[in-house]
């Protein structure tokens, strides 16, 4: 999907200009929901038709090649997760946006909810020095998606996607760590502002699933630290968009607790002691909306935030990549090349 933004005024004068998606009547039937100008089933055209914003939602195959192709044409991007398959691609991207002063962002939408923007400032200003120890754990309603019994209980006609797109490890990269782990690391990633170095995986495919539905890594951070990150695929998910994510750090002066499930923070240190981050019910809910209402807001000039950028992303694709290395070759994975 791409859009106009007729003058720098505001949000109500962004245009949804074009879309673009393989399938005559699915197509069609977006097009006329939305009211696109343009519909096409090929990329090129869109991208050539002239847009100031792009978001990619295509396969995680393509992210690259269409991302790529709209920061050239002169569009700010907001490029759903995973970001790439590939750092190699992940890190190009970055430099592509960079290069041409274009503001590129990836689809973590918990990075933008009021919950983690709070816990972010806290942790910020409680400077609690190098990262020690950091556990992860998600749990999500995944099991249909992955093995292509079904698709999320919401889905419309418009956004069901076809079941090989999460279960063609060609085309996702992988299975829960690529639909869901994603997401998780993003977060502990931007909250710590580490990165990974090294991993070994454990991965399960039950049911004869054709990518993995539950993992298990352990990973080494570039500034020393270590790490647990924990995804199960469910059959239940929680009702009011309570998904079960969890970050839990130790630092050299201190430890935070950023809990979604729960809508909690709560950071210590030894000159404040233990502070629950005061929260309305629900701050932690997704909110799928949010990354789109950014990427808008940073091409008014209307902001300068981005909790999650293309830099960030690609250290998400990174950590995944070793993960998945780890998988096949059931052995520790090092960054052969990190920036």
């Amino acid at each position: 999907m791409s859009a106009h933004i007729p003058s720098l005024a505001s949000r109500s004068e962004v245009e949804l200009w074009g879309v673009n998606r393989r399938g005559a009547v699915e197509l069609e039937r977006v097009a006329q929901r939305f009211g696109f100008r343009v519909a096409t089933e090929d990329y090129r055209e869109l991208v050539e038709s002239g847009l100031d914003l792009a978001v990619v939602a295509s396969p995680t195959k393509f992210h690259y090649e269409h991302a790529k192709a709209a920061l050239e044409s002169g569009a700010h991007v907001l490029c759903e997760k995973p970001f790439t398959i590939a750092p190699v691609e992940a890190w190009d991207l970055v430099n592509t946006a960079q290069r041409l002063d274009r503001h590129l962002l990836v689809a973590f939408g918990w990075n933008f909810t009021p919950l983690v923007e709070q816990a972010h400032l806290a942790i910020r200003e409680a400077d609690l020095g190098e990262v020690e120890h950091v556990s992860v754990t998600m749990s999500s309603a995944t099991r249909g998606l992955l093995t292509g019994a079904s698709a999320y209980a919401d889905a419309s006609a418009e956004t069901v996607p076809d079941p090989e797109t999460w279960t063609n490890p060609a085309l996702s990269g992988g299975g829960y760590g690529q639909a869901q782990l994603s997401h998780a690391l993003a977060l502990a990633l931007h909250l710590t502002g580490e990165s990974v170095t090294s991993a070994l995986a454990l991965t399960h495919r039950p049911a004869n699933a054709r990518v993995e539905l539950h993992d298990a890594f352990a990973m080494r951070l570039r500034g020393g630290g270590i790490a647990s990150v924990s995804g199960a695929s469910s059959f239940m998910g929680f009702d009011n968009n309570r998904h079960h994510l969890a970050v839990e750090v130790v630092a050299e002066r201190g430890q935070y607790i950023v809990d979604l499930f729960q809508d909690r923070v709560c950071v210590f240190n030894h000159r404040q002691g233990q502070v629950e981050l005061p929260l309305q019910p629900g701050a932690g809910h997704y909110n799928g909306s949010l990354p789109s209402q950014r990427l808008v807001d940073l091409a008014l000039g209307l902001t300068k935030s981005n909790p999650a950028s293309g830099a960030l992303g690609a250290r998400t694709v990174e950590a995944l990549d070793l993960a998945y290395r780890s998988e096949q070759s059931r052995a520790p994975e090092d960054c052969v090349a990190a920036p």
